[in-house]
């Protein structure tokens, strides 16, 4: 049974663990991860053949020419980014609950950096063995990429997708200082979620350069959503935390019609925006499904390894793919559709040797090195 959801004047101040889980709780969570692979390849598929741009250079013509029924489908892959969003507001939920700022710090530091560092270095030498695919960075881009700061920096992205992380870290950071700082309740997570809808909204208007970067109004409502519908998995659904969820649904549709319904940067693409708004009701729907108990029968233990493949996978799908379809097709003569399957199943199989080799055995000691060192009294107060 999920615990009964506190009223805003009654919910407890401590973090204080969840409840004992029902039954389905594995299911649900292992199902979560096979909805982080869908998102994935949802992007892939929108990069390999729902695209123009430099994916033409590597087919030799437009996907759309190449795969003339399959464009029109992936053409919508990239809102598996929004799919994602949502995800990601229920898992850091989650995964911060009883936790400490520091606590949240390291994990999010071990999780994201050390198979990053390794995708930068790999598509920087794609890079410089074949700079037709990947355009080349300088020394001081490469290393200014290492930060994950580039975008603020105005430099030079190495990884096309990293404009997401910056996305996520932005999130990380406003969810850490206002609600893992002190504690993560129900009552912060739910006050968090309403002001972040409410300056969203006020943002569209604002004009300002600088809160449009803080309070991230084309996304903010994807994430809230997965907020509260981790609350709703959590504590049982209620009126508010609903309302919160459709309130989120609404604006996130609006949000990704207005960003999409147009034809490509790159032409031949169009999206119709009737689909958007199928494709965005499927997002939260399926995190719903997770969140209310649906899933429970996915309890295959394969889902845990698709979902620990998700992030490597994403890093380096995009320019390394473009670069071994250049190969395959171009180079090797190889049909469209072997070049497809086999540059996926290649990126997955990278993927499990990033995470092999890269995340198992890096993650650890890297949580572990920022852990190790001492503590003043004042970083202690705050959970470091």
């Amino acid at each position: 049974m999920a615990a009964s959801s506190p009223t805003l004047t009654t919910a407890p101040a401590p973090p204080t663990p969840a409840p004992a889980p029902a039954p389905s709780r594995r299911g649900r969570l292992l199902a979560l991860d096979g909805l982080r692979l869908v998102a994935a390849l949802m992007v892939c598929l929108y990069h390999y053949a729902g695209r123009g741009g430099t994916v033409s250079t590597s087919w030799h013509r437009t996907p759309a020419h190449v795969f003339p029924t399959l464009s029109q489908a992936a053409a919508y892959g990239c809102l598996g980014v929004q799919f994602f969003f949502v995800i990601s507001g229920f898992v850091i939920c989650m995964s911060s609950w009883g936790r400490t700022l520091g606590d949240f710090f390291r994990s999010r530091v071990a999780r994201l950096y050390p198979a990053y560092w390794v995708a930068l270095a790999l598509v920087t030498g794609a890079a410089l063995a074949l700079p037709a695919v990947v355009h080349p960075v300088r020394l001081d881009e490469f290393l200014v990429n290492l930060t994950m700061l580039q975008q603020p920096m105005g430099a030079p992205r190495v990884l096309g997708v990293c404009w997401t992380l910056w996305v996520e870290v932005r999130f990380y950071a406003l969810f850490a200082l206002l609600v893992v700082l002190r504690g993560v309740t129900y009552r912060r997570v739910v006050l968090f979620c309403s002001v972040w809808t409410l300056a969203a909204a006020v943002c569209r208007t604002s004009g300002n350069a600088l809160t449009d970067q803080l309070v991230m109004p084309d996304y903010a409502p994807f994430f809230v959503g997965g907020l509260a519908l981790y609350l709703i998995h959590r504590f049982g659904g209620d009126p508010l935390l609903w309302g919160i969820v459709a309130v989120s649904w609404l604006l996130g549709q609006s949000n990704a019609t207005r960003g999409l319904w147009h034809t490509g940067a790159h032409g031949d693409f169009v999206r119709d925006p009737y689909v958007i708004l199928l494709m965005v009701t499927l997002a939260f729907a399926a995190v719903a499904a997770v969140a209310l108990g649906w899933t429970g029968r996915a309890d295959w233990r394969w889902l845990a390894t698709a979902g620990a493949l998700t992030y490597p996978f994403y890093l380096v799908h995009e320019h390394l793919g473009w670069f071994v379809i250049r190969v395959l097709h171009r180079g090797l003569g190889l049909p469209a559709w072997p070049t497809l399957v086999t540059t996926v199943l290649g990126m997955l199989l990278l993927a499990w040797l990033m995470h092999r080799f890269v995340e198992k055995p890096l993650g650890p000691r890297l949580k572990r090195a920022l852990r190790g060192r001492k503590l003043s009294s004042s970083s202690s107060r705050l959970g470091f």
